[in-house]
C-alpha cells in the first residue's frame, strides 16, 4: 500500500494537512495512528468518508478534529464506496477551522490535559448561579485530577471538558492547580541523549523533537524529571512509534541501556 508519510501531530496541524489535500483536489485516504486509529477518504479534492472506531462520517471527523497526537500518511491509491459525509467539503472545514479556533483561546488557558484544576483558595464563598455541567466539573476538581482524567470520569470528551473549565477559570470559579515537586531522585544527564539515541535509530532525526514534546506532556523538564516517571515515559515514546518492527527494535534497545546504565523496574 502506496503510504505517503505527509506529517506528525502535533508538529502539524491535522486541519492543515487535509486542507492541502483538498485544494490540490487530491484522492485516496489520510491515515492518521496515535492513540486512536482514523480515516477520512478524499475524492477530487471532497471529503465523502470517514472512519474512527465505531463512529463514522461527520461524527468520526468531530472526534479527529480534537487529535493533537499521531502519525498521518496518504494512501493515494485506497478508494472506497463508502459515502458517510453528508456535509459539503466547505461546511466540514468551516467548522473544522472554527473549532482550531476555539482550541487556540481554550489554550491559553489549559495547555494540556494533564493539567489539574481546583477551586481558588481564597474564594470568597459567595453564592453563585452555576450551570449543571460546571457543578458535574466542580465535584471532580480536586487538584489533583487531570483535565482528561475528569473527562474519562463524566464520559466527555476532552474539548467539553476543556471548554467548560475555560469558562470556569475566567469566572473565577476553578484555577490552575500547582504541581506537586518531586521528592524522589532525578535521571541521571544522559538519560534523554540515551533515549534519542535509541529513538533516532527507528525514527531518525525526528526523535529528539519527540522526546522534547513528550518532556512537555509530562509537565516535567529535562534538568528534573523524576526517576519513577521513567517506564511510563518510555511507554508513551514507544507509543508514538507506530511501525510495530521498530516499536519493539526501539524497546529491545532501551531496555538494554537502561539496564546498563542501572535504571531498574
Amino acid at each position: 500500500m502506496p503510504d505517503d508519510f505527509i506529517g506528525e501531530l502535533p508538529r502539524a496541524r491535522l486541519f492543515d494537512l487535509v486542507k492541502s489535500l483538498v485544494n490540490r483536489k487530491k484522492s485516496g485516504m489520510v491515515l492518521i495512528r496515535g492513540t486512536e486509529i482514523g480515516e477520512l477518504h478524499i475524492e477530487g479534492g471532497n471529503i465523502i468518508h470517514a472512519k474512527n472506531g465505531e463512529s463514522s462520517g461527520e461524527d468520526a471527523i468531530l472526534a479527529m478534529m480534537d487529535w493533537h497526537k499521531g502519525r498521518v500518511t496518504f494512501d493515494w491509491e485506497s478508494t472506497t464506496e463508502e459515502r458517510t459525509v453528508r456535509m459539503s467539503t466547505e461546511q466540514v472545514l468551516q467548522h473544522w477551522a472554527e473549532r482550531e479556533e476555539e482550541w487556540n483561546k481554550i489554550r491559553e488557558v489549559i495547555p494540556s490535559a494533564d493539567v489539574a484544576f481546583r477551586i481558588p483558595i481564597d474564594s470568597t464563598g459567595e453564592d453563585r448561579n452555576i450551570p449543571g455541567d460546571q457543578w458535574r466539573v466542580l465535584t471532580l476538581s480536586n487538584g489533583t485530577r487531570a483535565v482528561s482524567e475528569v473527562a474519562d470520569a463524566l464520559g466527555w470528551d476532552v474539548f467539553k471538558v476543556s471548554k467548560t473549565i475555560c469558562k470556569m477559570v475566567q469566572a473565577g470559579l476553578l484555577e490552575k492547580a500547582e504541581a506537586k515537586p518531586s521528592l524522589g531522585k532525578m535521571v541521571d544527564a544522559d538519560f534523554f541523549p540515551m533515549i534519542e539515541t535509541e529513538l533516532k535509530k527507528v525514527l531518525g532525526p525526528i526523535g529528539p523533537i519527540i522526546v522534547d514534546d513528550k518532556i512537555a506532556e509530562f509537565g516535567e523538564s529535562r534538568d528534573a524529571f523524576p526517576r519513577e516517571r521513567v517506564q511510563d515515559f518510555v511507554k508513551a515514546i514507544g507509543e508514538e512509534i507506530s511501525d510495530d518492527a521498530k516499536r519493539d527494535e526501539f524497546a529491545i534497545g532501551i531496555a538494554v541501556s537502561l539496564l546498563e546504565n542501572g535504571y531498574k523496574f
